[in-house]
């Protein structure tokens, strides 16, 4: 099939930079705003997308879909998109690319299947894939060639196998080093603050292991506004690594301390108001050791 319309749901930070490389290859990129906020609103209509209102019109007008979202609401979105395949009556190929475990993954693409529709399983590793970023794009499942008319310059489409949840797994276990490792880092330099010994340890981490140091505090800078979503990433790595015989009781602390730090001033920031303030990962240590 040669795409032409690719709905995405939802134009987030994520989602509206992937909508924007879509456009930037010739394809239409639609998504439905009907009941959704005054920013998601305004990044949709940032990225010049087509909005059609609501999810049963997106799926009558896209070849696929591409869900991009919040990972606690992945099973639900994709509930909502079939019942939009029921109700149309068409059937455009569905696209989970969230942190799911694989175990979500195949729950999801039963849910999609018994409506009648396609899905592939895909994983993004990387940041939004804006100015000079870019991003790779697994997928795996019946059909997962198909993303590959996806690629662009900053989005990088690789094929893992015809097996759906292969490529969550690999998010899974990409994502349990890139986000779990810093939430260790976090809760190493906020109770180094805390307990009055910041000084000291700085001057240890720069004589030691200064590429460590400047990762987390790199990472840091962007790490506030999505918390929230990182909670639930967590909680379905520990699903993934308990279903694989380990333990998952290092990534339910992950999940522990990003709900601290989605509770906070800075968690409750948008990823525009954060990048807008530009604050340096030193001044984030202080304000949650505060």
């Amino acid at each position: 099939m040669k795409l032409q319309s690719v709905g995405i749901v939802s134009p987030g930070d994520m989602g509206q930079a992937v909508a924007e490389t879509i456009k930037e290859i010739g394809l239409e990129a639609c998504t439905a705003l009907d009941d959704r906020s005054e920013r998601t609103r305004a990044l949709a209509h940032k990225a010049g997308l087509i909005d059609r209102g609501s999810l049963r019109r997106l799926v009558e007008h896209c070849d696929i879909v591409l869900s991009i979202l919040n990972p606690g609401a992945a099973v639900d979105n994709a509930r909502a998109i079939a019942a939009a395949m029921r109700e149309s009556g068409r059937k455009p190929v569905f696209v989970d690319c969230n942190a799911i475990a694989p175990q979500t993954m195949r729950e999801i693409d039963g849910i999609i299947r018994a409506a009648g529709g396609e899905c592939i399983d895909a994983g993004i590793i990387g940041p939004p894939p804006r100015n000079k970023a870019s991003m790779h794009f697994y997928a795996s499942g019946p059909g997962a060639a198909l993303i590959e008319q996806l690629a662009s310059p900053r989005v990088e489409v690789r094929i893992l196998s015809d097996r759906v949840g292969d490529a969550s797994a690999l998010k899974m276990c990409y994502a349990s080093y890139s986000k779990a490792a810093v939430a260790l880092g976090i809760e190493m330099l906020v109770a180094a603050r805390r307990l009055g010994v910041d000084d000291a340890l700085d001057r240890e981490m720069r004589e030691t292991s200064a590429d460590n140091l400047d990762w987390i505090l790199r990472r840091l800078v962007t790490t506030p506004p999505k918390a929230y979503r990182w909670i639930p990433e967590m909680l379905e790595i520990a699903k993934t690594f308990e279903d694989s015989g380990l333990t998952p009781r290092m990534l339910l602390g992950a999940a522990d301390v990003y709900e601290m730090i989605a509770a906070t001033t800075l968690g409750q920031e948008s990823p525009e108001q954060a990048r807008a303030k530009a604050r340096e990962g030193r001044t984030i240590v202080r304000d949650l050791a505060g």
